[in-house]
């Protein structure tokens, strides 16, 4: 693989400029953020609130794909729905390019990650959840990618078992993997499900709650998806703990749209293509020196062992009882 990676020409200078391109005057304070997909940094603004930057991974989006992404926030923010969306320059862009990177401002907006155990969280997180499901149930992403076993599984599968799985884990992570495809050609039918434009990627990480209001960050992985793509990574801990969460979530969502009960038995088959997908991430980021510094423990012979041992209970997990909603 190339030693080379996309951001080796974005340095702080070049971050000002880009700033300054906009007709912004900078402090010079730059703060990087925690995100290793993108490069996004804090940069103080004279005389304003500091704003926050976005520069996006060179070949990871199109223009059409991020400026969907943009448009959809910006529908949701229309509609009074909490969410961080880019801000527009006097010509209506969102979307701005300098020195060959293509970058996207935001305001700054403070707040922690949410206690999801209480119940008043929930609630408040399934109204703006149903809100923002029943804007995007009323029409559908053309640019955006789906989430699908082809890409979340299968490419996952084929990337590890080709370039990092060690060989001594090689035949039972490719028989463990093989019956994990099976199984979700199974359970998971994009073709047969309604499709909705989601967040895509609502883990706690990605809501602010600032005295006591949520608010919903970081659309950059938005997807055509069922409903309940945003609605698992919510649910923890063992399974009375989750269904008393889905239940206030439930409350709260059917104040403004139908909750997709159906959907349920979907939960473990998202939960699949995730852990999939997120060890395929980390290993096709590996040759960004970001990934190695702050994901110390990928691609060491126990995380692979582990690795091997969670998809192993996942399998399990599919033949389990789904969740219900018990009314």
């Amino acid at each position: 693989m190339s030693t080379e990676h996309p951001f080796d020409a974005l340095t702080p200078d070049t971050v000002i400029d880009a700033i300054e391109s906009t007709g912004r005057l900078s402090d010079l304070r730059i703060f990087a953020l925690n995100s290793y997909e993108n490069r996004v940094y804090q940069v103080g603004i004279e005389g304003e609130a500091p704003l926050i930057v976005k520069f996006y991974r060179p070949g990871r989006w199109s223009d059409a794909s991020i400026l969907e992404e943009h448009a959809f926030s910006r529908e949701l923010l229309d509609a009074e729905l909490p969410v961080i969306a880019p801000l527009v320059d006097d010509n209506g862009q969102t979307l701005l390019d300098f020195a060959g990177f293509r970058f996207t401002l935001f305001p700054r907006i403070g707040g922690h990650v949410p206690e999801l155990d209480q119940p008043e969280q929930l609630l408040s997180l399934g109204r703006i959840l149903g809100r923002m499901h029943a804007i995007g149930a009323s029409r559908a992403f053309s640019a955006r990618p789906r989430v699908d076993i082809e890409s979340y599984a299968q490419a996952s599968f084929e990337l590890i078992e080709q370039h990092f799985i060690p060989a001594e884990l090689k035949t039972s992570y490719v028989t463990l993997c093989e019956s994990l495809l099976g199984r979700l050609r199974e359970l998971y039918r994009p073709e047969q499900l309604t499709l909705i434009r989601s967040h895509g990627d609502l883990h706690p990480g990605n809501i602010l709650c600032r005295d006591g209001a949520l608010c919903l960050v970081d659309l950059d992985d938005c997807r055509s998806a069922p409903a309940m793509q945003d609605i698992w990574m919510l649910l923890s801990g063992e399974r009375p703990e989750r269904m008393a969460q889905l239940t206030e979530i439930v409350d709260g969502y059917e104040e403004f749209h139908d909750f997709p009960a159906s959907e349920l038995p979907l939960i473990e088959p998202l939960r699949t293509l995730r852990l999939m997908h997120y060890a395929a991430w980390l290993a096709a980021r590996w040759h960004d020196p970001a990934f190695p510094k702050y994901f110390p423990w990928f691609n060491t012979p126990r995380y692979w062992s582990e690795h091997v041992l969670e998809l192993r209970e996942q399998l399990a997990a599919l033949d389990e009882e789904p969740l219900r909603l018990y009314r």
